[in-house]
């Protein structure tokens, strides 16, 4: 199961909408997002890195198949509630380049793919001139029901990436969970590191 990576943009990304979508709802079922999402709604969600100018998607295949997929994009250009709290910490969001997302099926983590996610998308960043780069993880009880005995947070793999957790600046979301017949409102904390 060797990985290959490519940078999808235009076209490419029209024609792996669905693949996309799917991709996102599986990996987003689990610990800790638990999120029921709907196929529309990725597809949606996934076109605005079509269309997004100086947006990244980095997609991870075995053969021709998408497993994996990472985005990025100007902060100033991603949702006001990722955004809004950084007005407090005094560094323009045209100084920061957004990390969105990275998603991988189970059976390819392990391999690499997180670094490759991280380096392409920092690369971006640098070629935009952007002086940061930054990203959110949910944040869930320690003793949530649902919170799987053996999960090991992704703490120690962003620190030595360099990134550092930025203290009360954190983004709310919301979401339907698994179980759920409404949406509920999430904290997410923000990571950050210099480039």
């Amino acid at each position: 199961m060797t990985l290959t990576y490519q940078v999808l943009d235009g076209d490419a990304v029209a024609a792996a909408l669905d693949d996309l979508a799917r991709l996102r709802i599986d990996v987003f079922a689990d610990w800790p997002y638990l999120y029921a999402g709907s196929l529309d709604y990725e597809r949606d969600y996934v076109a605005t890195y079509r269309d997004a100018q100086n947006a990244i998607l980095v997609a991870a295949k075995d053969g021709d198949r998408i497993v994996g997929a990472a985005t990025g994009t100007p902060m100033e250009d991603h949702a006001s509630d990722f955004a809004a709290p950084f007005a407090a910490t005094g560094i323009p969001l045209t100084d920061i380049f957004y990390c969105a997302e990275s998603v991988l099926l189970p059976d390819y983590r392990g391999q690499g793919a997180g670094h490759v996610f991280f380096d392409m998308r920092e690369a971006k960043a640098k070629s935009l001139g952007r002086r940061y780069v930054a990203f959110c993880s949910v944040m869930r009880q320690e003793d949530h029901p649902a919170r799987p005995a053996d999960y090991r947070p992704l703490d120690g793999f962003w620190r030595k990436r360099g990134y550092e957790k930025l203290d009360g600046v954190v983004a709310r979301f919301k979401w339907t969970d698994h179980g759920d017949a409404e949406q509920t409102e999430k904290p997410l904390q923000f990571w950050m590191k210099a480039l």
